[in-house]
């Protein structure tokens, strides 16, 4: 049960937008927010790509980008996009052909960059070649490739040039009867990425493609984009995210998955509740969480799990998770079942008995035997 039906204080009223497809994947619409990533693999490296974009997919990513610079790249998509688990954004820069080779190749969406695809007449047989094909385009405003003129106008990249560029390219998809599009205006700055969100948000129905670009490590990043893409899902803005961290494909889509969830707006695997642990702490808190997070990585079920040091706020919270375990004395612990008190544990045998635990609860839920606790 989602705590939303049940808290309204945590309800997110999600912007309508237009309905499209990337692939087999909505976006849009009120469809579940979806979550990307993007390969740094050498495209022309079929195998390695392939197995990225795996890893990837197997982390929870919807959706998968991939880098199209020269045409050796184009010819390996093709085999990319026949051996992806997930449909296939191809990422164009600055060469209009290789937005109508990547279509030609099977992309299930082309991400081109007005400030730096060419021409309007460029831009026209790249929607032309997306239409022949059956793909979506996302339209992927950036700060950092602004059009000349807009430069010029403003002086300087802002969120008023960025929505402007935004919908001019909006008007050449329309103006040529294209409309399986989304839109994107990213920024480094956090500020200036949601403002312009913001505007662009009140200005078209086409879903919108949530991210901070070029955000940093994994840390800094993932703060930055915590702070800006939280915000704006929080009001309701954003059909499909991406966590852009100088780091691995999977902690992008890692970390892209506690964002959301972190909002109730989508849950995968376990949500593991802990404490950041004190002198009255009866374990190691912080070695067992890491543990636990390794251990229990398979596990897609939503579903969660509390790991609190001591008595003082480990009942109260096990009340409102599937598993619990509540440090003690004596070198044991509380096991709580379903928000229940099971049975006391010994500290040796935690981490293997919450790991059982955790498998059994996930099986129980996906066989419809029992209810994701609260906490979920």
């Amino acid at each position: 049960m989602s705590l939303n039906s049940i808290r309204p204080w945590r309800h997110i009223e999600r912007r309508q937008s237009r309905q499209i497809h990337v692939g087999s994947v909505p976006v849009g619409g009120g469809a579940p927010i979806s979550v990307q990533t993007m390969t740094n693999t050498a495209t022309t490296d079929v195998a390695g790509t392939v197995a990225q974009i795996q890893a990837a997919a197997d982390a929870g990513a919807d959706i998968v980008r991939v880098s199209v610079p020269d045409e050796a790249s184009s010819k390996a998509l093709k085999d990319i996009v026949r051996e992806s688990p997930v449909p296939i954004v191809a990422d164009i820069h600055f060469h209009y052909k290789r937005g109508i080779e990547a279509a030609e190749a099977g992309a299930a969406c082309l991400r081109i960059n007005p400030g730096n695809i060419g021409s309007p007449d460029r831009v026209r047989d790249v929607i032309a070649a997306a239409r022949d094909h059956n793909c979506s385009i996302r339209i992927g405003v950036n700060a950092g490739s602004l059009e000349r003129h807009l430069l010029e106008k403003y002086g300087e990249p802002c969120p008023d040039a960025m929505v402007e560029s935004g919908l001019e390219h909006i008007r050449i998809l329309q103006d040529n009867d294209f409309h399986e599009f989304k839109i994107s205006v990213k920024a480094s700055d956090v500020f200036m990425a949601a403002a312009a969100y913001q505007q662009l948000a009140d200005a078209t129905d086409a879903p919108i493609h949530l991210g901070i670009t070029e955000a940093g490590g994994l840390i800094s990043g993932t703060v930055k984009s915590a702070i800006g893409m939280g915000n704006l899902l929080w009001a309701g803005i954003g059909d499909t995210i991406r966590v852009s961290l100088s780091a691995d494909p999977v902690e992008e889509v890692k970390m892209g998955f506690e964002i959301l969830k972190s909002l109730g707006l989508r849950h995968r695997g376990v949500n593991i509740i802990s404490c950041p642990s004190c002198a009255r702490q009866g374990f190691d808190v912080i070695k067992t969480v890491e543990a636990l997070e390794q251990r229990l990585e398979h596990i897609k079920t939503p579903m969660s799990l509390s790991i609190i040091g001591c008595v003082v706020n480990g009942p109260g919270e096990a009340l409102m998770t599937d598993v619990g375990f509540t440090g003690g004395g004596a070198g044991s612990g509380m096991v709580y079942l379903a928000g229940k008190q099971s049975h006391k544990l010994s500290n040796e045998q935690m981490i293997e008995h919450i790991v059982e635990q955790v498998e059994k609860r996930a099986a129980e839920i996906e066989a419809g035997e029992v209810e994701v606790a609260a906490a979920e």
